[in-house]
């Protein structure tokens, strides 16, 4: 590896599993130090820490719906290696529902994840960032951020929302060297997608593949290594922008 995030220190939600996990893998690889994140203690989260090791991550249980919760996180993080370079927005969660049918709870719980999680990450380590003379904060959004899909409802709201977020502080603090881009992935091969196929028949799991035009289904570490490289200063002059990695399937007009 080429130490690309050497002497870097970057907060990563979202870390147990899927793309979260990715990101934190290879940041570790590259020489970042890692502040680990799941909104509880878990087998696969030991299993992560004892893998990058101690010496190179911490990981801390908080719901970052709890602004107080993600505050202290931030501040525990920062004591032990240092001020935060890098933000990974990662965590996030599904609410698909019939709008009218919707419950307050769902919104309110889909907003609170999706999108205030990203915000009060976001405020936390800016503060450091902009004292420290720069910073990078990439939000994992979606595709449903860009391409409205039937019975998705609230979740593609948010995402909208969530690029919207990344667009506005990206502009709020360019010319203070902190940037803010956001990532909006497809059909990832995360242990959700997984299941959601094996829960499928044969012949319409095959089309989902079929429906992308290279034929396959993208996996985690080609999201982790967007955000490597939106992380580093390779990226420096890409700021408040959205990119899709979903394989050109949001480009098809037909189904």
């Amino acid at each position: 590896m080429a130490a690309r995030l050497q002497g870097k220190v970057a907060l990563v939600t979202g870390t147990s599993q899927g793309i979260g996990r990715a990101v934190a893998r290879l940041f570790a690889a590259e020489g970042a130090k890692l502040i680990l994140n799941d909104l509880r203690d878990s087998p696969q989260a030991e299993v992560l820490l004892a893998e990058l090791g101690e010496d190179k991550a911490m990981f801390v249980a908080a719901d970052i719906a709890d602004e107080a919760a993600v505050r202290d996180m931030a501040a525990r993080g920062a004591a032990r290696f240092g001020p935060i370079d890098v933000l990974v927005n990662n965590a996030g969660m599904n609410v698909f529902a019939e709008p009218l049918a919707m419950t307050a709870a769902q919104w309110q719980r889909c907003f609170a994840v999706d999108l205030e999680g990203a915000q009060h990450c976001s405020r936390a380590v800016l503060p450091g960032m902009l004292a420290g003379g720069g910073g990078s904060i990439v939000n994992i959004a979606s595709v449903h951020g860009h391409r409205i899909v039937p019975n998705a409802f609230p979740y593609p709201v948010a995402k909208h929302a969530l690029i919207g977020l990344t667009k506005a502080l990206g502009i709020q603090y360019a010319a203070r060297n902190v940037r803010v881009n956001s990532i909006s992935p497809g059909l990832i091969l995360s242990e959700r997608v997984v299941e959601w196929l094996a829960g499928l028949p044969p012949e319409e799991a095959s089309r989902q593949v079929e429906l992308l035009p290279c034929k396959r289904i993208g996996t985690p570490e080609e999201v982790a290594y967007t955000a490597l490289f939106l992380a580093t200063d390779e990226a420096r002059f890409i700021n408040a922008t959205d990119i899709l990695i979903d394989g050109g399937r949001s480009q098809l007009y037909h189904e």
